[in-house]
């Protein structure tokens, strides 16, 4: 099944009448139109007395309450179809929508102060950029070509600040973001600060950006 721009409102507008969820249309939209492999994610629920949130995956000792990947159940891979993400959706209802780094994707974060002031110098700068998100904990998390966080160091030595106090973290393979609309870990939606578009389908290589969100991070702290 080819994807579309127009194909992808049409589905938006009808999952409704074929009862499909909403989650289901973004999973088809991110594996479809932007490449992205999907695993569903677990849920923070609001422990019963307790006054803090638990994890749906059911082990009450959690250390990452709705953050983390269902181990249970398998992942929605790039390609795939509405029909693949709402089956897949179907088994576990209210799942949050997790994407693997290290893929398509590697993350550079930064404090959501430093990432909006960063974005806006890289857009005027004429830089090509991927997609941003922003957590609902503040943090801005900048979509990079895979392979970012293995080069980091030497990039990092390279521009100066590798004896620098930084607030910027680089998630890898093994890692993984909640995207939006999904909730994380009970705090609220995780959004796009830039939404992913058929420009920045493919992310831009670390070193392009780094730079600047260093500069950056480094004068938040400051």
């Amino acid at each position: 099944m080819d994807f579309t721009i127009g194909g992808i409102r049409d589905m938006r507008s009808g999952s409704r009448r074929r009862g499909r969820t909403s989650e289901s249309t973004t999973v088809a939209e991110y594996t479809g139109l932007w490449g992205w492999d999907v695993v569903p994610g677990a849920r923070a629920t609001r422990g019963s007395g307790s006054g803090r949130n638990e994890c749906s995956c059911g082990d009450h000792g959690c250390s990452s309450p709705g953050a983390h990947p269902l181990t249970f159940t398998p992942g929605v891979p790039a390609g795939a179809t509405l029909d693949d993400a709402a089956a897949a959706w179907e088994r576990v209802p209210g799942a949050a929508v997790l994407l693997p780094v290290g893929r398509s994707f590697d993350i550079l974060e930064v404090s959501e102060y430093a990432g909006g002031h960063a974005l806006v110098r890289l857009e005027r700068m004429g830089l090509p950029l991927g997609p941003v998100a922003v957590t609902p904990h503040g943090r801005a998390q900048f979509f990079v070509a895979p392979g970012a966080a293995a080069e980091l160091p030497e990039l990092l030595y390279r521009m100066g600040w590798d004896d620098a106090e930084l607030d910027l973290n680089c998630l890898g393979p093994g890692d993984h973001i909640t995207a939006p609309p999904s909730d994380l870990g009970g705090l609220g939606p995780v959004r796009w600060l830039r939404p992913p578009t058929l420009d920045t389908a493919r992310p831009p290589h670390a070193r392009l950006v780094l730079g600047t969100l260093a500069y950056l991070s480094h004068r938040a702290g400051a």
